[in-house]
């Protein structure tokens, strides 16, 4: 059911109203068409689209490496009568692209017409990495944490990605200042929905909380599970971010580079 609060919040800003206008213009939507048309960075116009997909404004499906979006259909009425009478504000819609660039079916096409998504999930993997997720539920502090601890300690060996089984507007500011003071980097991290992840080739999932557990996805082919639960801090002092933090850092790391057969972790 869609949060009244989160919905209004959502149109707070300008971007997701452009965003949210020009998919009301057409049935689907890529990213890299939405990207394009806005002229803002595509991890920043990623991280709009998770809040939106976060409030059930849109929905999102994978079409290869492609991340496409579209209006959720079970918007309630009263919610879309709002969506059109902001977008009929806004006057003639100066964003509406030219055929999808991405679109497998156009009559010509560069390898240059369209740029992957920088956002973790559709990067490429390559052999030399095993792929490992992480899962919570809201993906806004444990997992954001554990994914860059591991690609930190790990680096060289894994890629890790984080995602929630119904992920948080925005990951926790606790979350982010924990990482930072350990100096390590926060730039682009944002929640991200299971769906947009269940496609790539994972060799680990770790869920850190009992509600991911036992709401995990059934997997395109068989992976390697562990359950590691920790601490939720929200609501907290940052020390307890810290402490959690530091608790991934002291087990999860470890058992992700055991289960994998990896080297030890440095945490340097």
């Amino acid at each position: 059911m869609l949060d009244p609060q989160a919905f209004f919040e959502s149109l707070a800003d300008p971007i997701r109203r452009r965003i949210l206008a020009m998919l009301l213009e057409s049935d689907e939507r890529c990213v890299c068409d939405i990207h394009g048309a806005l002229d803002v960075p595509q991890p920043k116009v990623s991280r709009h689209l998770a809040v939106l997909r976060g409030a059930d404004l849109v929905l999102a499906r994978r079409d290869g490496v492609w991340m496409h979006y579209r209006i959720h259909p079970q918007l309630p009425a009263w919610a879309l009568r709002i969506l059109i009478h902001m977008k009929d504000g806004m006057g003639p819609d100066p964003l509406a692209p030219p055929p999808s660039r991405c679109d497998p079916r156009a009559r010509s096409r560069t390898t240059t017409d369209c740029t992957p998504s920088a956002t973790p999930e559709d990067m490429p993997m390559t052999a030399a990495f095993k792929t490992v997720l992480v899962l919570c539920t809201g993906n806004s502090c444990r997992s954001q944490m554990a994914e860059v601890l591991l690609n930190h300690d790990l680096a060289g060996q894994v890629r890790a990605l984080s995602a929630g089984t119904r992920p948080q507007p925005k990951v926790a500011d606790g979350a982010i200042a924990a990482l930072q003071a350990a100096g390590l980097p926060t730039d682009g991290l944002y929640p991200k929905d299971i769906d947009s992840v269940l496609d790539a080739s994972i060799d680990l999932v770790v869920t850190v909380c009992d509600n991911a557990k036992e709401s995990c996805p059934i997997f395109p082919r068989p992976v390697t599970r562990i359950h590691l639960p920790f601490h939720d801090p929200h609501g907290e002092p940052l020390e307890s971010f810290i402490e959690v933090r530091d608790a991934i850092r002291a087990r999860l790391v470890p058992a992700v580079a055991a289960a994998l057969g990896l080297a030890p972790a440095d945490a340097g």
